[in-house]
């Protein structure tokens, strides 16, 4: 309420000050009739004013913040997968029997363009992940997501994840994960349909994880060339992966 009486009281004083204005003007000048032409020329102006500062400028500059904002948050999306999201696509994978069918879509490459990626994240979302993790599976991603579990909620703290809606689902997908797993003490002898609701969280993890590394890597192809050379050598969907240059 406060803010509103200043913006009415500001929008006054500033009106009253023109209105001073243009009557000194008469007064020295004793000239209504060019008053009255350059007021007019201003007010003809004002719809030209609003779109440049509004519309054009306005967005120009938004484009620009959001841009910086996203370099910033795969920055934060770099620092998942070093610190968990890697080592969770590896652990997924060794769970996908089906996994060959698609592993060339994933076998990230120097020469990729914007194409190849586009191609390779339609084919994955396409993909059927029927993964069926056994309770020794999950008692692995129960330790290790234990451990994780504070980094993560770290991560869902920064409150810029909101521009990245797709990568807020991820580390929802993985937190959920987590805490489903937290909350039983034992995963052997679970009911089936117990065992069937924690096998579609991994799958949703598994899938989210598989979309956003194919972002990622895009991103550090275009923007970070020394970063991609390493990541595609480190690649956890290439078997034969190494970091040492051959």
């Amino acid at each position: 309420m406060k803010r509103a009486n200043w913006l009415i009281y500001t929008a006054v004083a500033l009106v009253v000050l023109s209105a001073l204005l243009y009557l000194l003007h008469f007064l020295v000048f004793r000239d209504a009739h060019h008053i009255f032409v350059y007021l007019l020329g201003d007010v003809a102006f004002v719809p030209i004013e609003v779109l440049l500062v509004t519309v054009i400028i306005h967005r120009l500059l938004s484009h620009r913040e959001k841009r910086a904002l996203l370099n910033k948050l795969n920055m934060v999306i770099g620092a998942f997968f070093s610190e968990v999201g890697t080592d969770l696509l590896k652990s997924f994978i060794s769970l996908d029997e089906d996994f060959d069918e698609v592993r060339q879509n994933l076998l990230v490459k120097n020469g990729w363009t914007r194409r190849d990626f586009l191609q390779a994240g339609k084919r994955m979302a396409a993909y059927d992940y029927t993964i069926e993790p056994t309770p020794e599976a999950l008692v692995d991603h129960r330790a290790f997501l234990l451990v994780k579990r504070e980094f993560l909620l770290r991560l869902l703290e920064n409150p810029n994840l909101l521009e990245h809606e797709s990568f807020t689902d991820l580390l929802w997908a993985v937190t959920h994960l987590t805490e489903e797993l937290a909350h039983r003490d034992d995963v052997h002898g679970l009911p089936a349909a117990d065992y069937e609701h924690l096998a579609g969280d991994v799958r949703r993890a598994y899938a989210r994880t598989i979309g956003e590394w194919l972002k990622y890597m895009e991103h550090l192809q275009r923007a970070y060339p020394y970063l991609f050379s390493l990541a595609v050598r480190t690649n956890p969907f290439d078997p034969a992966a190494s970091a040492e240059i051959k």
